[in-house]
């Protein structure tokens, strides 16, 4: 969507602020021996105390409050009995549902003690995220974020998962226009002022490609790598852009 009045800056602005302050929670939560659902828990209560809701569970009757994926895992874990354990990799995404308005970000948090190379996948997808806002401004392109994206990547020496990608926001949880994590030829939209859209670096240790688990929603990498994730909703304009679901 594109921000056009005051009403809807201050939904997103609250909806935002709710996201946020689930993340925080959860990520105060993540320790050895707490399961999936415990964590998810901790989501519904911060939610609920909001008036908010978790949108994948209202959109499209994900089952959980919110999205919990562990190492190989890329995105849309389901919450359930799964113990975290330590040295783990733990991607928190939270999209928020709030008097009509959305907003989505995601964390990925290394459970100490970690190796050297998840310490480095983690800060690789804050790094890339960086990056993109750099050019993620008015008059820019789309396709420019994802170029941004990728070339952080393959500079710390790991690959994006490309079959995943940000998107629009704001009155849905998908809107256009999607907002791929590499280059590509096709993403020519021009960013305009008041655009709102997430910004998702998706990255993994080896191959980006992913399968899909039986359970219909937990994506994983093919080749059982490490992936990790970083996530905000954003509003484009003509200088830094506004982070809806950060501090």
């Amino acid at each position: 969507m594109s921000v056009d009045n005051e009403l809807d800056w201050e939904g997103l602005r609250a909806v935002g602020k709710v996201v946020r302050e689930v993340l925080q929670e959860m990520r105060r939560a993540v320790r050895p021996g707490v399961t999936t659902a415990g964590l998810d828990a901790v989501a519904r209560r911060v939610l609920e105390a909001h008036g908010a809701r978790h949108a994948p569970r209202l959109d499209y009757n994900f089952p959980g409050d919110s999205c919990i994926s562990i190492n190989d895992e890329a995105v849309h874990g389901i919450p359930g009995p799964r113990v975290v354990r330590a040295g783990d990799l733990v991607k928190l995404d939270v999209v928020a549902e709030k008097d009509g308005y959305y907003a989505d970000a995601a964390i990925t948090v290394p459970v100490p003690p970690v190796t050297d190379e998840k310490r480095r996948l983690a800060a690789c997808a804050r790094a890339a995220f960086d990056k993109a806002m750099e050019v993620a401004r008015v008059g820019n392109r789309v396709s420019d974020i994802g170029r941004a994206v990728e070339n952080e990547v393959k500079r710390h020496g790991f690959v994006v998962v490309r079959d995943l990608a940000g998107h629009g926001i704001g009155r849905k949880i998908h809107e256009e226009p999607s907002v791929p994590n590499h280059w590509d030829w096709r993403a020519r939209r021009t960013l305009t002022e008041g655009l709102v859209i997430t910004v998702e670096p998706i990255v993994a240790a080896r191959s980006g490609r992913i399968v899909e688990d039986p359970d219909g929603w937990t994506l994983r990498t093919a080749d059982g790598g490490l992936s990790a994730h970083f996530e905000h909703t954003l509003v484009v304009t003509r200088g830094r852009p506004v982070l809806l679901t950060a501090a």
